[in-house]
């Protein structure tokens, strides 16, 4: 009884510390990740951190059953017909393998809620706000800050021929506040590790907003990522993340009249997506008609 007891409190012990240990930092590379991506915002930094702990938990669980399963079949084979001793009730061992899970449950939620929490966080003064309006099947990008020749915030708006580009600056707050002017989109770069359904009828400011820190420069594939009709999987965009003097730059050339195309390449940047390509309704619309007329 008293070994049952000492076991107990050492695996009890050992658990809590492989659980607070899903707090702890761990090395950014390929064999770390276990899969995941790799994400270029902060908050993707602190889900990454919770999944590669989460299977370091998991993995050690797991071989501690493993080895309690191969050594009960080695320890206790059978030798003999002799029908080995009966026993009932262990208490300490009842205790333990019902406050093991409970202890698992509870510090996986714990840091489970921390992070959550983290990739909710809003700034209520962001270095940079964009507006994000979704409508079938295409992006615009409002820099509400930025006013153009005509008075009116700085856009760029996503056409059949036109894939839009959201340039954004890196080690930057960036606050995003997303509408639909139709049905529900979800707008989802992969990169960030987040998406974030686009419900109409929900105003700025409450439900669909969400915040980003990008920490690397370069272009990234944006899509939407809810059904949301016939074109739904050719609805996507690109971000591009630079340096903030190349985004002041960015926005002054916007501001002087330049269209998205020139003021990227007046930062030295390309002027088209490099990510995916323009899909033209009009010649869609054509092939589908052409391919239904022909059905006998």
């Amino acid at each position: 009884m008293a070994r049952g007891g000492r076991l107990a409190r050492w695996v009890v012990l050992g658990l809590l510390g492989l659980v607070t240990l899903t707090g702890c930092t761990t090395p950014n590379n390929l064999f770390w990740r276990w899969g995941w991506p790799n994400g270029i915002t902060d908050q993707a930094y602190d889900m990454r951190n919770l999944w590669i702990w989460t299977c370091i938990v998991a993995l050690v669980i797991g071989i501690m059953v493993w080895g309690l399963i191969i050594w009960s079949m080695i320890r206790y084979r059978k030798r003999s017909d002799e029908l080995p001793r009966q026993t009932a009730y262990n208490l300490p061992l009842e205790i333990v393998y019902t406050i093991f899970p409970f202890i698992i449950i509870a510090g996986l939620f714990f840091f489970t809620v921390g992070v959550q929490d983290k990739v909710q966080q809003r700034s209520a003064h962001p270095d940079v706000t964009i507006a994000v309006n979704a409508f079938k099947w295409n992006w615009q990008f409002v820099y509400p800050d930025s006013k153009g020749p005509d008075g009116k915030p700085v856009s760029t708006i996503g056409t059949s021929d036109e894939v839009p580009i959201l340039v954004l600056p890196v080690d930057k707050t960036v606050r995003f506040e997303v509408a639909s002017a139709d049905v529900i989109h979800s707008f989802w770069v992969p990169e960030f590790l987040f998406k974030l359904d686009v419900i109409p009828g929900n105003a700025n400011g409450r439900n669909n907003v969400f915040q980003v820190t990008v920490r690397q420069q370069g272009a990234y594939v944006g899509r939407c990522a809810e059904l949301c009709g016939e074109y739904h999987a050719f609805m996507n965009f690109e971000v591009r993340s630079v340096s903030p003097q190349n985004y002041d730059a960015y926005l002054k050339a916007r501001q002087s009249g330049m269209n998205t195309q020139a003021a990227l390449q007046s930062i030295g940047q390309p002027g088209t997506a490099v990510t995916t390509h323009p899909f033209n309704l009009d010649k869609a619309y054509e092939q589908a008609s052409t391919v239904q007329g022909g059905r006998p």
